[in-house]
């Protein structure tokens, strides 16, 4: 790889492109943040819910940069369109980068509590989603020390539109194992985790490295869920590291 390289970098649900922002001063026009179907200034997936559809609006936007090959990766949401796109074209990633996210798929539970906030959301709008989630997508640090980053998440997330984050939950919910693609891509990879993350377990991290033939693997103190907005510095470090 080489720095030069584009970088591809999907966002986290429920926000859009802007959680990059933090990382455009180390990276440059190298960062290619595409905004997922419905969110951010995106239309629509007009597809039944299914990350392979989102994984397609990607493929998309590769094809209008001109660009046949490179890395892709995500946060949360974002890894798991990342690791459909691997699934779906292989051929077209060279390296991967998967911030606090998982190859698994979601239990009985996880899909449940998904539908029920789409259908929520879909019934009274995006309402209280911010301050519903706040905890979880924040780290402890971060909700303490921070408040311009709390201020920010929310603004990112009542941007959105219930309709944007009804499909992605019902997408989310219908994703597969990614464990057998991951296992199949000889290609290096970085794996990022905020140990503070309330969301993804550290050993689903583990899980991802230990399925990756050639895994970097990089914890962030102090950092949550989102990683990527709470300490754009000390990720584009730990990314530009790993490129460089």
């Amino acid at each position: 790889m080489r720095l030069s390289e584009p970088v591809v970098l999907l966002h986290a649900f429920p926000l859009d492109s802007r959680m990059w922002d933090g990382l455009r001063p180390a990276l440059g026009d190298r960062l290619v943040t595409p905004d997922l179907p419905g969110f951010g200034g995106a239309p629509p997936a007009g597809a039944e819910p299914d990350l392979d559809a989102a994984a397609d609006s990607v493929l998309e936007t590769l094809d209008r940069l001109g660009v046949e090959r490179t890395v892709v990766g995500g946060c949360s949401m974002g890894g798991y369109v990342a690791m459909a796109l691997l699934r779906r074209a292989p051929a077209r990633v060279g390296g991967l980068v998967l911030v606090n996210t998982k190859a698994s798929a979601d239990t009985d539970e996880a899909r449940a509590n998904r539908f029920a906030m789409a259908d929520r959301v879909e019934a009274d709008g995006i309402g209280r989603l911010a301050d519903d989630m706040l905890t979880t997508l924040l780290g402890p640090t971060t909700l303490e020390r921070r408040p311009d980053v709390e201020t920010e998440l929310r603004r990112l997330i009542t941007d959105q539109q219930p309709a944007a984050v009804a499909w992605a939950q019902r997408a989310m919910a219908a994703r597969p194992d990614s464990f057998d693609a991951l296992r199949e891509a000889d290609v290096p990879a970085l794996v990022l985790r905020g140990t503070e993350d309330a969301l993804i377990p550290g050993e689903e991290s583990v899980a991802l490295v230990k399925a990756l033939p050639r895994a970097t693997f990089v914890e962030l103190p102090a950092a949550g869920h989102l990683a990527p907005l709470e300490v754009p510095g000390e990720v584009a470090t730990a990314l530009r590291n790993w490129l460089g």
